[in-house]
């Protein structure tokens, strides 16, 4: 399968995606950073920039899907035509001129709830029209990312569209039996809580969703564990709220310093008997046996989330946004620009599970 992205940010996709074995055709993003990690970890994918210009891109390979999502906003499903002549104004309209263009057989897009009440619902109505008259059935559904292996709530709109009957896009978005009631169950059974996934990306490991949040050590690195607990800030009244074991959703105003920026506070233990490999984490403290002297806190801090954390949050691999930027090297790289870019990034896994099922769908499965 090869695809075309657009509003490509970071690339959630291209990382959800690279098990399956398919191929990014090319991207489309202007914001700067954003654009330098794609041309640092994908240099061989063309960056076509400005997706309104894409009347001009001369892209010799076919695609089999559209990706990205964009801001949604009305026009006449009846000017569609006309519309499309020139939808520069209008990057939901540009998005449809795109699939007018290109006729992949399947298109995904995403978006922030609100899009389904927006100017009463017409907003969204007049995206779904547009699609329909280009010859896609659809189905569409607000996924969470906290069912899916990450701990964030992040409600998203995704939208799946096939050429033809709306049941093909039906059976990827859905499952026969309640899909609901399936995710709440993968909740229950993920490992961990709050991060505390156990695993650990050194570099990205494709059957792992989402690395710990320890700080060192643990049952992968021996020596310490560090155990986190997240609270919600409200900085207008100062209000704190623990979480329990879900953070809330990562936006780009957190390197910014403005919004509700979660707190963070460390717990750390060790032992004596660092060479213990597999134990069980029951409470916050380490598993206590008679092989190891009992634990103790070695020491406590409050912070905000790094931007490594908020990588893990949206399950893409430690320091991917980690580049060398404005000529210093990656270690001098911008918190901001990280936090801005997982903000405005796609959830991986979420993203890797609708590929899934499109990759299981065309094989039959």
């Amino acid at each position: 399968m090869k695809y075309l992205s657009v509003c490509s940010g970071v690339e959630a996709a291209t990382v959800a995606w690279h098990s399956l074995g398919w191929q990014p055709v090319a991207f489309s993003e202007i914001e700067p950073f954003p654009s330098a990690v794609l041309a640092h970890h994908y240099p061989n994918v063309p960056n076509l920039g400005d997706m309104t210009k894409f009347k001009d891109w001369n892209l010799n390979e076919s695609i089999d899907i559209l990706v990205g999502g964009t801001p949604c906003q009305s026009f006449s499903v009846a000017g569609l035509r006309k519309g499309l002549e020139d939808p520069r104004g209008n990057l939901a309209l540009t998005y449809v001129g795109i699939l007018d263009k290109f006729k992949p057989k399947w298109f995904i897009w995403e978006n922030v709830p609100g899009v389904l009440s927006s100017n009463s619902g017409r907003d969204f109505g007049s995206f779904l029209g547009a699609v329909a008259e280009l010859g896609y059935g659809f189905a569409y559904r607000v996924l969470d990312a906290q069912n899916f292996g990450v701990p964030q709530r992040r409600r998203r709109v995704f939208v799946v569209g096939c050429l033809g009957g709306w049941d093909s896009a039906a059976e990827v978005l859905f499952e026969s039996e309640s899909l609901s009631g399936d995710i709440k169950q993968s909740r229950k059974t993920r490992q961990g809580v709050a991060g505390f996934v156990e695993s650990s990306f050194g570099q990205y490991r494709e059957d792992v969703i989402a690395g710990t949040t320890k700080a060192s050590g643990g049952v992968l690195g021996g020596g310490s564990e560090t155990f986190l607990t997240v609270y919600e800030n409200h900085p207008s009244d100062s209000r704190v709220k623990d979480m329990g074991d879900v953070c809330q959703t990562v936006t780009s105003t957190w390197g910014s310093g403005g919004g509700n920026i979660p707190f963070v506070q460390n717990v750390a233990f060790g032992w004596q008997n660092s060479s213990h490999q597999g134990m069980s984490i029951d409470t916050i403290s380490p598993t206590l046996d008679k092989s190891k002297t009992p634990a103790t806190v070695q020491n406590m801090s409050v912070r905000r989330l790094t931007p490594v954390e908020c990588e893990r949050l949206q399950g893409f691999p430690d320091n991917y946004t980690q580049i060398p930027w404005n000529k210093k090297v990656a270690i001098g790289c911008p918190d901001g620009l990280r936090y801005k870019a997982m903000g405005n990034s796609m959830a991986v896994p979420v993203m890797n599970w609708i590929g899934n099922r499109i990759h299981n769908f065309n094989e039959g499965l």
